[in-house]
């Protein structure tokens, strides 16, 4: 006998479905003119169809982005012995310069998503196709309060706080959400390598700087999330379906 299911079993399962998720109706009217075995192989076929979409809409909901980095190894005093523990890798503390001449820290990405890239203003390659392809991120999180995006200039001697200003202002962005950071060089090598991304000063690249034109996704606690080809558009329409985790992701921990 071939697998099928009547109308009214129909009705009954999406009446389960709507009890299941706060709502409460009667099912009875469903149950009526069903003899016993056939009402007992029915609702089993409905359990299960439950079953299979209840696992569907945990598997959604509990999506979680990685969690990118070596493990940093840590010590702990406990009860007067040492312990040895193992954590995420976390961005330290920092302090910049953004386009204003304002400091930037940690402090000002707390409790926030955020994104980071390296770049110089008088890159001839790569910079600007990746600016072109954020623009387009910086655009979808518009006005979102809880994402902030931090571009490091790897050429703080040129890239000046008036220098990135003019930049900033040709881009027509909001500085407010995407800011442009420059400071020591020796400081902002040294949070890329945090980040886990090359940059060097080589005379024989083009403009003199060599860099990956990778964005990475920064989660609330520091951690690395992703990283994103910043010329590939496949990428970016990636970064941004994953901010949408991310932002999901932090609900369900409240």
């Amino acid at each position: 006998m071939p697998f099928s299911i009547k109308i009214p079993i129909l009705r009954l399962l999406k009446r389960l479905w709507q009890n299941k998720h706060g709502y409460h109706y009667s099912i009875a009217p469903y149950l009526t003119g069903l003899n016993s075995a056939r009402l007992y192989t029915q609702l089993l076929t409905c359990a299960a169809i439950l079953v299979i979409m209840t696992a569907c809409e945990q598997n959604k909901s509990t999506k979680k982005l990685p969690i990118l980095g070596e493990r940093d190894t840590v010590m702990h005093l406990v009860a007067g012995k040492y312990q040895i523990d193992s954590v995420t890798h976390t961005i330290p503390d920092f302090d910049f310069i953004n386009q204003d001449g304002e400091h930037i820290t940690q402090k000002n990405v707390a409790g926030k998503i955020y994104l980071v890239d390296f770049f110089f203003t008088t890159c001839p390659t790569i910079c600007p196709r990746v600016k072109k392809n954020m623009l387009k991120i910086a655009e979808e999180i518009k006005g979102d309060p809880d994402i902030l995006i931090l571009s490091h200039t790897i050429d703080p001697k040129h890239d000046t706080a008036a220098v990135l200003h003019t930049y900033a202002e040709k881009l027509h962005i909001n500085t407010k959400q995407w800011q442009f950071l420059t400071g020591n060089k020796e400081a902002i090598y040294a949070q890329a390598h945090e980040y886990l991304v090359a940059v060097q000063q080589d005379t024989t690249a083009a403009g003199g700087f060599t860099h990956s034109g990778n964005v990475m996704l920064i989660d609330k606690k520091r951690q690395i999330r992703g990283y994103y080809n910043g010329l590939k558009e496949a990428d970016m329409q990636n970064l941004a379906d994953d901010i949408k985790t991310l932002k999901a992701e932090n609900k369900e921990r409240k």
